[in-house]
C-alpha cells in the first residue's frame, strides 16, 4: 500500500476569502476526491485546531493507494488537477511524504 500525506500553509487571505474558509473549502474539495477518484482506498483530511502556534500547517491530507500504479493514476486524474489549482491559489507552502506501509 502506498500512504500519501500532503501538508500546506495556506495565505491568511486568497479567493476572496479567509484562510479559515479555504481551509474548509479544501477540506470539501480534498474529502470529495474519494467519490471521483475509484483509485484512492482511504482518504483524511484535517484542519489544525491550534491557532496559537505560528509555525503550525493549517490543512493535512492522508490518502492510501493500494498499488504505485494507483497513486499514479490518481496524480495524473482530472478532478486531482482540479484540486490542485485551487490548492495553488490558497497555500503559501507545500510538504509531502509518499511511502510504502506494511499491511
Amino acid at each position: 500500500m502506498i500512504r500519501h500525506i500532503v501538508m500546506w500553509k495556506l495565505k491568511e487571505e486568497a479567493e476572496g476569502a479567509t484562510k479559515e474558509k479555504n481551509a474548509q473549502k479544501l477540506k470539501l474539495i480534498l474529502e470529495g476526491l474519494r467519490t471521483n477518484i475509484d483509485e484512492i482506498k482511504s482518504v483524511e483530511v484535517g484542519i489544525q485546531t491550534n491557532q496559537d502556534d505560528e509555525d503550525g500547517l493549517d490543512v493535512v491530507l492522508i490518502c492510501d493507494f493500494e498499488t504505485e500504479l494507483d497513486f499514479q493514476m490518481y496524480t495524473r486524474n482530472a478532478h486531482h488537477q482540479k484540486a490542485i489549482n485551487f490548492i495553488e491559489s490558497v497555500a503559501d507552502k507545500r510538504y509531502f511524504v509518499d511511502y510504502k506501509v506494511d499491511v
